[in-house]
């Protein structure tokens, strides 16, 4: 799966010279948690945050009536406000790796980007949803998790004893383990009873961790 699969097409975005309170609320309009700025070439020079923009404020607030601030305020532009440095990414970047970009950075969207054009933008709440597919969090079935041996044609015999008992794999995930000889086996199966399933892998399990 790649960013183009499910990124937000075609996003809002501000201009550097929009004010303070209009982008703010623009984002309150439309429920998004930070917009791209674009100069008037279509160039992407910045993107700007919720969070800064409710925390913009002029430095001598506290000196000022509320209808003065209202007033400085309303002169502060977005420029004055937004990220410079943004990080990027292109539609065919694997979404694993814009999870990570975004992880490694501390940041909850990447701007997505074609030949030098935005096209797009991918956030955390995009990533979620990814990870609660891969889990197949919105269908029945048992889960069951277990450490299994490190060696090829272990996931074949796993999922051919669950076919045997006529079982459906909804999501199978693997992850580290404790240690080089071992991975993480996550099994989220349809059509089978929790004994049934089991006991159709437990010959190949170092150990059942859970099972619900």
């Amino acid at each position: 799966m790649i960013v183009a699969d499910v990124m937000t097409r075609n996003p809002l975005f501000v201009h550097p010279d929009m004010s303070v309170p209009d982008a703010r609320a623009l984002i309150k309009k439309e429920k998004v948690g930070r917009l791209p700025v674009l100069d008037r070439e279509n160039r992407l020079v910045g993107i700007v945050t919720e969070w800064d923009l409710v925390n913009a404020s002029p430095s001598v607030a506290t000196t000022l009536d509320i209808y003065e601030m209202g007033f400085l305020l309303s002169k502060l532009k977005v420029e004055q406000v937004m990220e410079r440095s943004v990080i990027t990414v292109t539609e065919d970047t694997v979404i694993e790796e814009a999870a990570r970009i975004m992880d490694d950075h501390h940041i909850s969207a990447l701007p997505v980007m074609r030949s030098g054009l935005l096209v797009g933008i991918i956030s955390d709440g995009d990533i979620f949803r990814i990870f609660i597919e891969l889990f197949g969090a919105r269908q029945e079935g048992v889960r069951l998790t277990m450490l299994v041996p490190e060696q090829r044609g272990e996931l074949h015999n796993i999922t051919h004893a669950v076919m045997e008992k006529g079982g459906d794999i909804i999501a199978l995930v693997i992850s580290d383990g404790e240690d080089v000889s071992n991975k993480t086996c996550i099994l989220k199966v349809a059509n089978v009873a929790r004994e049934e399933l089991l006991a159709a892998v437990k010959p190949y399990a170092i150990k059942i961790e859970d099972i619900r």
